[in-house]
């Protein structure tokens, strides 16, 4: 017999339970084949995003943003999981990236097309106009989700966004961006006033570079979560493939759930 991971294993308890009371929950789905749709980036640029919207819009969304070199491809695995934890989702192509699971980064060639810059300050713009486009998909404040370089950024578009973001998860981050003009604790500076939830997790080795960041939070509602093996980096450590993703998957489950009653 298969064994059950920790995150199959609270999927499979929430659908019996769902199916066998009269509450009016509803029933857990996930999307297997996503819809891909494009929007404009505040330059103009066509942003390329999968969506995964399995609920209406009365169902949370959560904002998938990639790590660097990466797609919307990143999230082939995590976002029907997201679904049948009750959440719709978008996955997004910043323009600073290139390719994950096959999935071309197509952000990033219409950017070069048009000699546009692909840096990580470059994507700044795409996901601003992306908070502004899932908005609009849901009835309620999203939740936004960086991996990487993107859960740094986070830090900044969370800060002038606190009417369109109820809560934020951050893959991994860290000082990226000293090669690119910013000072060598910009983002810790830039967390300092973030008001929403804030969910932090990273490989043990990365604690270095993430702690600073989480520490420098002021607001008390903050979680910071090391998994005990090695993991990997951004939200790839949540994927099956990845020693000890039942634990992180936990871990990011108890920070959720709050947002999905």
């Amino acid at each position: 017999m298969k064994k059950l991971n920790v995150f199959s294993a609270a999927v499979l308890a929430c659908t019996m339970f769902v199916s066998c009371t009269s509450t009016g929950k509803v029933v857990p789905k996930k999307v297997e084949t996503p819809q891909t749709v494009t929007f404009p980036s505040k330059d103009g640029l066509p942003v390329t995003a999968d969506l995964y919207m399995a609920y209406s819009k009365d169902a949370p969304l959560i904002l998938l943003c990639h790590r660097a070199n990466w797609s919307r491809g990143e999230y082939l695995e995590i976002a029907p999981k997201l679904n049948l934890l009750g959440f719709n989702a978008i996955a997004i192509d910043q323009r600073s990236g290139k390719t994950k699971n096959n999935v071309d980064n197509a952000t990033k060639l219409a950017a070069e097309a048009k000699g546009l810059g692909t840096t990580y300050l470059d994507a700044v713009q795409d996901i601003q106009s992306a908070i502004e486009y899932a908005s609009k998909l849901s009835s309620k404040k999203i939740i936004l989700w960086g991996s990487s370089y993107s859960s740094s950024l986070g830090f900044t578009l969370v800060k002038s966004n606190s009417d369109k973001i109820a809560a934020y998860l951050a893959f991994s981050p860290g000082e990226y961006f000293a090669d690119l003009g910013k000072e060598a604790n910009w983002i810790s500076t830039e967390a300092k006033d973030v008001k929403v939830p804030v969910f932090v997790t990273s490989r043990p080795s990365e604690r270095k570079d993430a702690q600073p960041i989480f520490d420098a939070i002021e607001n008390k509602d903050k979680t910071y979560f090391v998994p005990e093996t090695d993991s990997k980096h951004g939200s790839q450590a949540l994927y099956e493939a990845t020693e000890g993703n039942e634990a992180s998957w936990k871990a990011v489950e108890a920070f959720l759930r709050r947002f999905n009653k």
